[in-house]
């Protein structure tokens, strides 16, 4: 017989579970990626803004960054038949769904975590719910 867990569910379904909730949780966690993403909400940007945008961040770490967002379906990447050629970096419809549990996860940091985290430690804002475009 399958060991039951407290939520009644086997040990192999809560592996399972655990499995997928760290899949999910590496498409958006690394430094940077919930930064890109917030940047990327507002409209497409080319490579350059949003190495002006994010201070801090190197050419490097952009590039890889953005490479693993556009691999895991959260941005796209446009290039253009233009000279010079021209790329833009856009969000994908992935990080329109993602939005509001990434809002949910700040409030409730804005509600319990932050009254004890280091006063020096700035906050964000809430972002208001994503318009149709």
């Amino acid at each position: 017989m399958e060991m039951q867990t407290t939520a009644g569910l086997a040990s192999a379904q809560v592996e399972h579970k655990n499995r997928d909730m760290r899949r999910a949780l590496a498409m958006i966690s690394g430094k940077w990626k919930l930064e890109i993403m917030s940047i990327l909400g507002q409209r497409a940007h080319r490579f350059g803004e949003l190495k002006r945008a994010v201070p801090g961040i190197t050419q490097h770490m952009l590039t890889q960054r953005l490479r693993e967002l556009e691999n895991d379906g959260l941005v796209s990447r446009t290039i253009f038949a233009e000279i010079p050629p021209r790329v833009e970096y856009a969000r994908t419809e992935l990080v329109v769904e993602v939005c509001p549990y990434m809002d949910g996860l700040l409030e409730w940091y804005l509600a319990k975590a932050a009254p004890t985290a280091n006063a020096d430690c700035p906050t964000l804002p809430v972002r208001s719910a994503p318009s149709d475009q």
